[in-house]
């Protein structure tokens, strides 16, 4: 599993096959078979094109009678800066994965050598040459491509180009029918300016998408400039089978290329899949980092059919924008609402709980027990209100989409306090187990002070800044929409669900162990009544430890397994924001000392 097979193209193509080896089977990796010799067909024939204009000008001026571009198939109508005399070559290859890889560079070493002056003859070529990849029959052989970021290479090289579409009689419009550029000069005193795009997705219809610079955005431009809009009605769908995020783009890829001056603009998507339950998350592609970041846009206006963003213009940034739908996790009201209320609740809770135990100190910790076991529920307790409290303010920092080392800084206490809290209730397992088993081995209070300490906060402290050490000079901290860790990219998430699930494991072991013990007592004893109080102290027991061990948050795993669950959902919400509540009611309230 995991081996690596590579095979040689066929004959008539070069490249090679790679497979993976996958539950007993060859899962084609990539495919960089191609028929196309892209490197020497665009050399040969822009030498075949410069050696045709300057024949046709000998010919004009009747020094020299010209007949070998006709042998060459290189025609009058060749002799032009665009390019154009290697389209045709490149339109009647096949769109495999190997042409489009080749493809994709050749564009790129055209928006890098040739994109001065680009006439609207220029970008025609440009656009055949694009569409001819972006067509929406060929969308699945993106997935085998080899460059995985070929998709958003693709994207740099067309806004670099178009950005330098010279203007004729302040406006230009250029469409095919899977890439379609706009132009218009603006200037200070103009009204809003607005860019209307209507293009073909698929067989069965259009998407429309429209670009608007706001009047008083215009105002800030010291000089007459211009504002270029690229749109792509597949390139979502593209930048998606190379993404393991499995977020999908919900409407045509808008690239605007503005003055540094304007700040923001307004864009409309139509949306592709209409359906009502359905959520949208307007985004901006990062360059650099080559990933939707929804801290680009913000939502305005949202209904079934289409989204209003107000997206930032940093054009060093974003490279384009477009809306995500994410499918897979259940959007509702409910969920947010008990989120809410139990987050409220838990830490209104856990305040009291803390107030109780330093009231009832003195009283309850007279035997060394007592004392170990209060101390673990305090720092549990105390551990689960900051992390309650960090939660709440990380919602706030992404919301405001306020600065980025901010939120990295909150998802570090966040990290490292949910840790502190299952390291904590870990060493309540322990101590319970101590209780049961050791009865006759002691320890003494400054030993169990010492291993506490080292197990409650010194683990999540290890664990948490090695997460952040390996993964942040990565960028891959941080997940893409939330102030929580990274799954997709760098996997830093299972530096929190490895030791959680471990302890949760665990600590159920202690659960089943407590039950078999006080469960004993009535064994083979037939009063009904004995049965029956021990059947009612096994059920406090486990009522009383499952909130303080944590084994509420194993019902997390019912979410992996049907994510789209709402119930699922719903009971895990419940369970765990209310958490800080049952604490206070099992582990203080109910406690008769």
């Amino acid at each position: 599993n995991g081996a690596i097979c590579i095979q040689p193209c066929s004959p008539s193509f070069h490249g090679e096959t790679s497979f993976v080896c996958e539950d007993r089977k060859w899962q084609m990796l990539s495919d960089a078979c191609a028929s196309l010799d892209v490197q020497s067909l665009f050399q040969v024939r822009m030498l075949l094109c410069t050696l045709a204009c300057a024949c046709n000008f000998l010919q004009r001026q009747a020094l020299l009678p010209c007949t070998f571009t006709k042998h060459f198939g290189v025609g009058n109508h060749s002799c032009q800066a665009d390019f154009s005399c290697i389209i045709s070559d490149i339109l009647s290859s096949p769109a495999i994965p190997g042409n489009i890889a080749d493809i994709v560079e050749l564009l790129k070493k055209i928006s890098l050598l040739l994109s001065e002056n680009v006439t609207r003859g220029k970008m025609q070529s440009y656009s055949k040459i694009a569409n001819h990849i972006l067509n929406s029959s060929i969308i699945s052989n993106w997935a085998f491509v080899k460059d995985r970021n070929a998709g958003s290479i693709l994207l740099d090289s067309v806004n670099l180009f178009a950005g330098k579409l010279l203007l004729r009689n302040g406006s230009e419009s250029i469409q095919e029918p899977f890439i379609a550029t706009k132009g218009y000069s603006i200037y200070r005193n103009t009204s809003g300016k607005s860019f209307d795009f209507s293009m073909e997705f698929n067989s069965t219809g259009n998407i429309t998408g429209h670009v608007v610079i706001p009047e008083q955005e215009l105002l800030r431009l010291p000089r007459a400039s211009k504002a270029i809009s690229v749109a792509f009605p597949t390139l979502g769908a593209i930048l998606e089978t190379n993404r393991p995020d499995p977020a999908v783009v919900n409407g045509m890829v808008l690239s605007v290329s503005l003055p540094e001056e304007l700040q923001s603009v307004l864009l409309t998507f139509e949306k592709l899949n209409k359906l009502e339950q359905v959520g949208a998350q307007c985004v901006g592609w990062h360059s650099a980092e080559r990933r939707w970041d929804p801290r680009a846009c913000q939502v305005r206006a949202h209904n079934a059919s289409a989204v209003v963003c107000v997206c930032a213009h940093r054009r060093r940034t974003y490279g384009a924008f477009s809306i995500l739908m994410a499918p897979a996790v259940p959007r509702s009201s409910l969920l947010d609402y008990i989120t809410r209320v139990g987050l409220g609740l838990s830490i209104l809770s856990l305040v009291l709980c803390l107030v109780v135990e330093a009231v009832v100190w003195q009283h309850v910790t007279k035997t060394e027990i007592t004392y170990m076991r209060h101390f673990c529920l305090v720092n549990i307790a105390a551990s689960l209100l900051v992390a309650d409290i960090l939660f709440i303010l990380a919602a706030i920092v992404h919301n405001a989409a306020l600065n980025y080392h901010l939120c990295v800084a909150a998802t570090f206490f966040l990290h490292f306090f949910y840790l502190a809290l299952f390291f904590w209730m870990f060493t309540l397992g322990l101590l319970i187990l101590y209780g049961l088993l050791l009865i006759f081995f002691k320890i003494t209070r400054s030993v169990f002070l010492v291993a506490a300490f080292s197990i409650g906060y010194g683990c999540p402290l290890v664990i948490s800044v090695l997460t952040v050490a390996i993964t942040e000079p990565k960028n891959g901290y941080l997940r893409s929409g939330a102030c929580w860790l990274n799954w997709y990219e760098t996997k830093a998430l299972l530096a929190f669900v490895v030791p959680a699930l471990s302890i949760i494991v665990m600590n159920l072991i202690v659960v089943v162990v407590v039950v078999v013990k006080t469960g004993r007592s009535s064994l083979g004893e037939g009063c009904k009544s004995q049965d029956l109080s021990s059947m009612i102290r096994v059920s406090k027991n486990v009522a009383l430890l499952t909130p303080l061990l944590g084994l509420t948050w194993g019902f997390g795993l019912a979410t992996i397994i049907d994510s789209r669950s709402l119930a699922f959902h719903v009971v895990f919400a419940l369970l765990n924001a209310f958490q800080g509540f049952f604490i206070l009611l099992f582990g203080t309230l109910l406690d008769r000392k």
